[in-house]
């Protein structure tokens, strides 16, 4: 997945990404308000890492122009104020958790993947199509309780495509939602991967189709 991450503080932001793209999730780093708003209108994230006080303007503002354009990207909020008044201010705005710092990485991983699943109308730590579970927390992927033998990169795809299922992504799309800011990565390292998880995932009840010019769509077999 391809998380945005707004801190100014480098060594949280990098305590973050690394937390982060270990599991083999992509991540921009924004230090500033500029910055997350030219990464939000060159990129649909997967969720936004967003702390409040950073040094040209409030992450407030940023969350409020994020709901007002109608983008449903889920929202964590990170802040050192504890106030249950600034808690219920970013709630209502539309975050959709709420930190406040210092905060043990593992749980923010976790409540990272919380509101990631929220917004895909999945309410348990698992995925599942056909005979196929995804566990969202271990990051793998079983077939009829037999378990796959994914790399960081396909368990990352696989999660992509059940989490988004029936939407078409572009190639272009997936390359950056899988690699984030590796520049020297192409489409064609995205097609070596679908090529290797179709072949994992053959017999499971999901699909992923090739849809020519458009891209790639997973969908279960009943949907064809």
């Amino acid at each position: 997945m391809h998380f945005l991450i707004v801190e100014d503080t480098a060594d949280v932001a990098s305590a973050i990404a690394s937390r982060m793209e270990s599991t083999g999730h992509a991540c921009d780093v924004a230090p500033t308000v500029a910055d997350a708003e030219l990464f939000l209108m060159a990129n649909d994230y997967d969720a936004v890492i967003l702390d409040i006080n950073l040094p040209d303007g409030s992450g407030t503002g940023i969350l409020r122009n994020i709901r007002t354009a109608g983008n449903p990207v889920p929202v964590l909020v990170l802040t050192a104020r504890f106030a249950i008044d600034d808690k219920i201010d970013m709630l209502d705005i539309g975050a959709d958790d709420y930190m406040v710092k210092p905060f043990d990485l593992g749980e923010l991983e976790a409540r990272v993947r919380a509101i990631v699943r929220r917004r895909g109308g999945e309410t348990k730590g698992q995925i599942s199509a056909g005979n196929l579970v995804f566990d969202m927390s271990s990051r793998t992927a079983a077939i009829a309780g037999k378990i796959c033998d994914l790399t960081r990169r396909e368990a990352a795809l696989l999660e992509i495509l059940l989490t988004n299922r029936g939407r078409v992504l572009e190639k272009e799309t997936l390359v950056i939602r899988l690699f984030g800011g590796e520049t020297e990565v192409n489409s064609n390292a995205v097609e070596l991967y679908v090529g290797r998880l179709r072949r994992k995932i053959e017999g499971s009840g999901f699909r992923i189709r090739t849809l020519r010019g458009l891209g790639y769509q997973g969908v279960d077999d009943g949907d064809i």
